[in-house]
């Protein structure tokens, strides 16, 4: 039989209230937010790659991402030339979801590059990858460890099929998600 308001109300009311640190309750976190984007955290960064890349040059203007397929003749900002990228469709093991991964370090872009030159490894879409991020600013390290080949699992197939984009879009500004 179904509690009636009245009911559900007196039972909230006759709980002991829960112990606070001030604002918030004792034990609460506020969620955390998801991004379909992924971004290289301190530690182990473990991916498979899902789709060819693009590539192209991204300089920042006015806080905004400008993202070109040719390095553009003049800077707009002499003090940061832009960059070249790939624009990666991924998987991130750590939340499990498909992400755009922005590659801009030279030292990671050679390295899957060497990977993908190598008769023994090949086409990087055939095995997951562990980036390493050490230090930060000026002393950050990146270390590129390939796993082992192994198909696609049938989670990380179903999540790539049903999570479709358009890498192209980031030339226009627009959402690749859309």
């Amino acid at each position: 039989m179904a509690k009636t308001q009245r009911e559900v109300a007196k039972a909230q009311k006759s709980q002991k209230p829960q112990k606070s640190k001030g604002f918030f309750p004792e034990g609460y976190e506020p969620p955390k937010g998801t991004s379909n984007y992924m971004k290289f955290q301190p530690g182990e960064n473990k991916f498979r790659i899902l789709d060819n890349p693009i590539f192209g040059w991204v300089e920042w203007i006015d806080e905004k991402p400008s993202r070109t397929p040719e390095k553009p003749e003049e800077a707009y900002d002499a003090d940061e030339p832009p960059k070249h990228f790939w624009a990666i469709k991924v998987f991130d093991y750590s939340d499990n979801t498909v992400k755009i991964l922005e590659l801009t370090q030279a030292s990671v872009q050679k390295a899957i590059a060497a990977l993908n030159d190598d008769e023994d490894w090949g086409d990087p879409k055939n095995y997951d990858i562990k980036v390493t991020k050490t230090g930060e600013k000026l002393t950050t390290k990146y270390a590129v460890t390939p796993s082992p080949k192994k198909p696609l699992s049938k989670d990380v197939a179903k999540a790539h099929a049903e999570k479709s984009c358009d890498l192209e879009a980031l030339f226009d500004g627009a959402d690749p998600w859309a």
